[in-house]
C-alpha cells in the first residue's frame, strides 16, 4: 500500500541546525540583512581605514584637479565604452533569441551604469537592467542570461588581457603573477575535465539537461560563429577605454608614470573593482591601487588619489543615465518606454518599440553598432563598463 499524499501547502522544510548545539537557527530578518549588506559593509571599513591612515587631503585634492576638459574626455571615452558595451548586450541576446535594437540597449545601459554608480553594492543597475529587459521581452530568464553572459564576456577579457598584462609588464604582483599561473593553469584544465566529464555522464539527468542548456545558451550568445567576433572586438574596445580613462585619471591627479607602468596598475584596480564588496565601486579599487602605486614606488597617496579621480570620472561618465530614469519616470506612469500618446494611434506606435515576445525571432540584422538600418528601431529615450 503506498503511502499517503502530503499536500504540497502542509509541506516544510525542517529549519537548519546550530552544527554546535544542535538547536534549530531559523534564519532571522537581522541575518539575512546582514549577508545582503556584507559588502557595503566592507566597502565602507576599507573607505574608513583610507581616510584614517591618509586623511582626507587625498580626496579633496583630487577632486580640486578635476575641470571642464577632464569632464568633457570622460563623457567621451564613456560614450565609446557604453555603445560597445550596450552593442556586445545586444549581440548576446540576438544570440538567445531575443530582440533588443541597439537604441534602448544604450539607454538601458547607461541607466545601469549611473544606478550601479549611485547605489551601494555595485551591481543594482545590472539587475534592473536584466529584469526590465526579461520582462520586456516576456521572458524573464532568458533576459537575465542575457545580462550575466553580456557581463561574463567583459570580465573574461579583462581577465583574458590582465593575464598577459601581469606576466609581462613590471609591476608589484608580476613574480606572484608567475609563479601561479602554472597552478592555475592546472586548475582551469581540472575545472573543463570536471565539465566534460559531467557532459559525457547523462545521470542524473534533470543536472546533466540544466548544465547543457547553459553550455548552449554561453555557445550561442557568446563562441558562435555569428557573435564571437563582435563579443570579442566590443570587449576589447570597452577595456581599452576603461584602461584609457585610468590613464587620464592618473594625468590629472599628477603622477607622472608611464603607459606601461600604469597598464599593470590598472588592470590590478580594474580586477579589484569587480571584487562585490565596495559601496558603488568605491573601496577595493581605492585600497589596490594605493597599495600597488606604493609597492611600485609611485607613492600610495598618488595611487589614492589616481583612484579617486577614475571613481569620480567613471560617475560623470554615467550621468547620461540620470537623463534615461528622468525621461522614463515621467513619459509613462508604468515606467514603460515611450510618451503618454494622446491618441490611440500614438499609442499603438510606441507599443510597437517594446521588446514583445511575438518580435523575439525578428533578430537585429546589423553586426555592427554603426550600421544599423533604421527599420531595425530606433531609440525610444536619449540615452556605461
Amino acid at each position: 500500500m503506498s503511502a499517503p499524499t502530503v499536500p504540497a501547502d502542509l509541506r516544510r522544510t525542517p529549519p537548519r541546525a546550530d552544527a554546535s548545539t544542535g538547536d534549530t537557527l531559523p534564519p532571522t530578518p537581522a541575518r539575512r540583512a546582514l549577508r545582503a549588506h556584507l559588502g557595503t559593509l566592507a566597502g565602507t571599513a576599507i573607505l574608513a581605514v583610507l581616510l584614517w591612515r591618509m586623511g582626507t587631503g587625498v580626496f579633496l585634492d583630487g577632486l580640486r584637479r578635476i575641470d571642464a576638459p577632464t569632464v568633457l574626455a570622460a563623457l567621451g571615452i564613456g560614450l565609446v565604452t557604453t555603445v560597445f558595451s550596450a552593442w556586445r548586450w545586444a549581440l548576446v541576446a540576438r544570440g538567445l533569441s531575443i530582440r533588443l535594437p541597439l537604441g534602448p540597449a544604450v539607454a538601458d545601459y547607461y541607466r545601469a551604469l549611473f544606478l550601479n554608480a549611485a547605489l551601494p553594492g555595485g551591481v543594482l543597475g545590472d539587475v534592473h537592467r536584466a529584469v526590465h529587459h526579461g520582462r520586456s521581452a516576456g521572458d524573464l530568464g532568458r533576459g537575465v542570461r542575457a545580462v550575466v553572459l553580456e557581463r561574463v564576456a567583459g570580465q573574461l577579457a579583462l581577465i583574458g588581457v590582465g593575464v598577459v598584462v601581469l606576466l609581462t609588464l613590471p609591476s608589484p604582483v608580476q613574480g606572484e603573477a608567475r609563479r601561479a599561473a602554472p597552478l592555475v593553469t592546472l586548475a582551469v584544465l581540472g575545472a573543463l575535465a570536471v565539465v566534460i566529464a559531467l557532459r559525457m555522464n547523462r545521470a542524473p539527468a534533470r543536472r546533466g539537461r540544466v548544465l547543457r542548456a547553459t553550455l548552449g545558451e554561453a555557445r550561442q550568445g557568446l563562441l558562435s560563429r555569428r557573435n564571437l567576433p563582435g563579443v570579442a572586438v566590443s570587449s576589447v574596445v570597452v577595456l581599452a577605454g576603461h584602461l584609457v580613462m585610468f590613464g587620464l585619471a592618473a594625468r590629472v591627479a599628477g603622477s607622472g608614470a608611464t603607459v606601461a607602468e600604469l597598464t599593470p596598475l590598472a588592470v590590478l584596480a580594474l580586477l579589484a573593482m569587480g571584487l562585490p564588496l565596495n559601496v558603488g565601486g568605491w573601496g577595493p579599487r581605492e585600497g589596490v591601487t594605493a597599495w600597488a602605486f606604493g609597492a611600485a614606488g609611485l607613492g600610495a597617496g598618488t595611487g589614492l588619489g589616481v583612484a579617486v579621480v577614475y571613481g569620480v570620472l567613471s560617475l560623470v561618465a554615467s550621468l547620461p543615465g540620470v537623463v534615461v530614469l528622468v525621461v522614463r519616470r515621467f513619459a509613462r506612469p508604468d515606467g514603460s518606454y515611450g510618451r503618454p500618446g494622446l491618441f490611440s494611434a500614438v499609442r499603438s506606435a510606441v507599443r510597437k518599440e517594446k521588446y514583445v515576445p511575438k518580435e523575439s525571432a525578428r533578430l537585429a540584422s546589423s553586426s555592427f553598432p554603426f550600421s544599423a538600418e533604421p527599420s531595425e528601431g530606433r531609440p525610444m529615450t536619449p540615452e556605461s563598463v
